[in-house]
């Protein structure tokens, strides 16, 4: 009984392997690794293409016309570029984009990596702390912005009542009035929502560094500040260059803090290019010279990519 099932089995072999030829170049061209990652690839490449790729084309043929809202354009070349840099308004909107990205980033990775050291210790009620400051990070930006343009005010604000009250000043913080005070406040907003993404980033990175290496370092005779500069740094650098990439990108394009606060002025003098850009664009109906100021964002994005891309190519080199 057991030899007739082994013949049925093997008889049954046979037909299958009749049924299924050997695979052709096709076949065996598939069946590679690489192949099947590209396959599986392609719907969102595709789709990347269509979405983003064919409306960023678009986007630079239109700085190339002198486009207006309603209106076919008229091919001008590099022109709005050429026009933008002699704008005085632009050349201080690039001024003021390094300062308050500069500022903000710098600010940010300070409070993030004290609050993230802070948080890695133990302490009461440490992971309500760790909960609660993310509380910037996750309420809508608009929703924070009008919050603290409320907090601002120069007759009700909360902040500037509370100064008062506390005898710190006698008159009212006019906020808003000057470019100095202006660039301040969104700065101080910027940094309040950042922060709690630089030290959730940092605190994790903290988590991960070997406790045998610090106490080797207090053996060693290394107090605190030489175990953060030798043990903490050297443990959580590519985190912190990560970052603090993620954070100036974010924040060189930020948009809606500075729209709701104090809509680019007063007087045109706290502009970033992505506020620039939209009054340009929409309130102005200049399309092309709108699109043109979002695009020389790009070279100093280029540059900040390309510098963190060749230390990593260095580093593993």
């Amino acid at each position: 009984m057991a030899g007739s099932l082994d013949d049925k089995n093997l008889n049954l072999g046979g037909r299958v392997g009749e049924h299924f030829p050997p695979l052709g170049r096709l076949g065996k061209w598939m069946e590679k690794p690489e192949v099947l990652g590209y396959i599986l690839l392609a719907p969102a490449i595709i789709f990347l293409l269509v979405f983003l790729g064919y409306p960023f084309i678009q986007a630079i043929w239109l700085t190339m016309l002198d486009k207006e809202v309603g209106v076919e354009g008229t091919f001008v070349g590099l022109n709005n570029y050429i026009v933008l840099w002699q704008d005085s308004v632009y050349r201080w909107t690039v001024v003021n984009a390094l300062i308050f990205t500069t500022i903000s980033v710098l600010a940010k990775l300070i409070l993030g990596m004290l609050g993230a050291l802070v948080m890695n210790q133990a302490f009461f009620l440490k992971n309500f702390f760790r909960g609660f400051v993310l509380l910037p990070w996750i309420i809508p930006s608009v929703l924070s912005a009008l919050i603290w343009l409320w907090m601002f005010d120069d007759q009700y604000g909360v902040i500037g009542r509370t100064l008062m009250s506390l005898g710190l000043i006698d008159d009212m913080i006019l906020w808003l009035t000057d470019w100095g005070m202006a660039l301040t406040s969104i700065i101080i907003v910027n940094v309040w929502r950042g922060t709690p993404f630089f030290i959730v980033s940092l605190l994790a990175a903290l988590q991960t560094v070997p406790k045998e290496q610090y106490e080797a370092a207090e053996i060693d005779g290394a107090g605190l500040f030489s175990q953060f500069l030798h043990v903490t740094l050297p443990n959580i650098k590519h985190v912190l260059i990560i970052v603090t990439l993620f954070g100036t990108i974010w924040t060189i394009s930020d948009f809606n803090i500075i729209y709701v606060i104090t809509h680019g002025g007063p007087a045109d003098s706290t502009h970033v290019f992505s506020t620039l850009a939209h009054q340009r664009a929409f309130d102005a109906g200049q399309m092309s010279e709108g699109i043109a100021i979002s695009f020389t964002m790009f070279p100093i994005l280029f540059i900040i990519l390309f510098i963190r891309f060749y230390r990593m190519r260095k580093e593993e080199d």
